[in-house]
């Protein structure tokens, strides 16, 4: 027993339901920090560090956000990838707490709120996603927050509220475009709804034209640029992306949250539409909105990730109360101890906890089953999210030595093309080290970016065959082959040549360059 009220209070603090969400955080930050130095840079975070030399209102296929973070990251932190690593963490962090906040304000008490954060924390997709510096921590975060501002909206019946919503929606369009998926579902499921009536009210318009003023230098960027996003998205969807099936589409979303949690987020949907969520049900045809346009879109099983956090509150609160109503207590630990025995299992498969040959044995005891598949992207060894941080090192070694070969008076004026921004990336990035000229590549924003002073007198180029280049030069020489070991296979035994004499002038021929998607 307790000796006096500062003692109880101690001892309900450390186990109150706030707690409990600040150790689920911290050990979500943990995890993160233990393996965040673990195999190495990730393609698109290569892309990201070029991006934040390049900082401009607008980039091909990203908004200006992720630039503006990595600048700011390299500039307080430096550039090691736990530097990198650690906003995607907190991001990962903030999603937890706001999980268990939802719960909160939609009535459930401690195991409620713990439960919710707890099966943000083991969902694969979380865990996965936020171990990288990509756009997708930061738009899952303000979808998270947007969507957590909505529910205080509804339960406080604060229109004021929708001002809140055009700053963190405003904000969320400038990290990904795909918060306009979230603003459409908000409308329709509004107008399913009593809430119906907030669209009446000047603060909601307040707040659109909030978010608009903010998203306005992109969408004046793309005006000045000839919308090339929109090209991007084209030629993207067209030829890469895989073409999931409708069951497909079924199966990853319960294999990425966790096939542990599906209990969960079908409880959250029964509460909203059936439970004591009826005046959030808003809240629920937001999620079925996004699921369908997503299936019809065939698009990537992460686009919906940010949409469970409000399922897991709503599921975790009806949960609570059936177990309370039944006095079946022991189903609280129960399904807690289940959800963190999962969540350790998976954890290897989501996260780089294991060396690559243990992680490789490790994923061939769960059928191989390591990877959902995004792309059609052949992948070998290690699953597309791991192998992509592979190789750019040998890659820019490889070239190093070629640019080295060349003699001095080629050297100064020699210029190094790339296929895709990963390889340019890695160029720019491990080059600094020998010396290397900076990449030009016609992959995406690099293509924005230009040739730069490269005149085409003598060019090295990467990954890029030699019947392509042929016809282009006087001359063409074979001088080495890149290979990796546990990379993509596409980006393995690629073949690096000296190109002389350009027959044309490089900023005529530029657009010819262009690759996007």
């Amino acid at each position: 027993m307790p000796r006096n009220l500062n003692e109880l209070f101690s001892r309900q603090s450390l186990l109150g339901a706030t707690a409990i969400l600040i150790y689920l955080a911290l050990v979500k930050l943990l995890l993160h920090f233990l393996t965040a130095s673990q195999y190495g840079y990730f393609r698109d975070e290569l892309y990201y560090i070029a991006a934040s030399r390049h900082l401009d209102l607008g980039y091909v296929d990203f908004p200006p956000f992720i630039a503006v973070i990595t600048a700011l990251t390299r500039w307080t932190l430096g550039d090691s990838l736990l530097a990198l690593h650690t906003l995607p963490a907190l991001a990962g962090a903030l999603i937890i707490l706001l999980a268990g906040l939802m719960a909160r304000e939609l009535g459930g008490g401690r195991f409620a709120q713990g439960l919710a954060a707890l099966a943000v924390l083991v969902a694969p997709t979380f865990l996965g996603s936020q171990s990288i510096l990509t756009m997708d921590p930061f738009d899952q975060l303000f979808w998270v927050l947007a969507i957590y501002v909505v529910l205080l909206m509804l339960k406080r019946e604060d229109p004021r509220l929708w001002l809140l919503f055009g700053v963190v929606a405003g904000i969320g369009l400038l990290t990904k475009v795909t918060m306009l998926y979230l603003g459409l579902a908000l409308v329709i499921g509004l107008l399913l709804t009593p809430n119906r009536r907030y669209l009446l009210s000047k603060w909601l318009w307040l707040g659109g034209l909030i978010a608009l003023v903010l998203f306005s230098p992109y969408i004046i960027w793309q005006v000045l640029h000839g919308w090339p996003t929109l090209e991007f998205w084209r030629v993207y969807s067209a030829g890469k992306t895989y073409p999931v099936t409708p069951l497909e589409f079924l199966l990853q979303q319960i294999l990425t949250m966790h096939p542990l949690t599906l209990p969960l987020w079908l409880a959250g949907l029964a509460y909203f539409f059936f439970g004591g969520g009826k005046k959030y049900r808003t809240l629920g045809w937001i999620y079925v909105i996004l699921y369908g346009v997503f299936t019809i879109q065939q698009a990537k099983n992460y686009f919906l990730a940010a949409a469970y956090p409000m399922l897991f509150a709503g599921g975790a609160v009806l949960i609570e109360q059936f177990i309370q109503r039944r006095k079946w207590l022991a189903l609280q630990p129960a399904y807690a101890s289940l959800l963190v025995i999962g969540g350790l299992a998976t954890a290897p498969l989501a996260i780089p906890l294991l060396p690559v040959e243990t992680f490789i044995a490790y994923s061939h005891a769960f059928g191989g089953a390591t990877e959902v598949k995004q792309e059609r992207l052949a992948t070998a060894e290690l699953p597309q999210y791991f192998a992509d941080r592979f190789g750019w090192e040998e890659l820019v070694a490889s070239v190093a030595k070629v640019y080295a070969g060349l003699p001095p008076e080629e050297q100064a004026k020699a210029c190094i093309l790339t296929a895709n921004y990963g390889e340019a990336g890695a160029i720019d990035f491990f080059g600094e080290a020998y010396h290397l000229p900076k990449a030009i590549s016609g992959h995406n924003s690099y293509f924005i970016w230009g040739p730069g002073g490269c005149t085409g007198e003598v060019i090295i180029t990467v990954g890029v065959s030699g019947t392509d280049v042929a016809p282009s030069f006087e001359k063409v020489t074979p001088a080495g082959t890149s290979e990796c070991k546990y990379c993509m296979p596409y980006e393995d035994h690629l073949p690096i040549f000296v190109c002389r004499g350009l027959k044309m002038d490089l900023r005529e021929v530029w657009p010819q360059v262009k690759d996007y998607g």
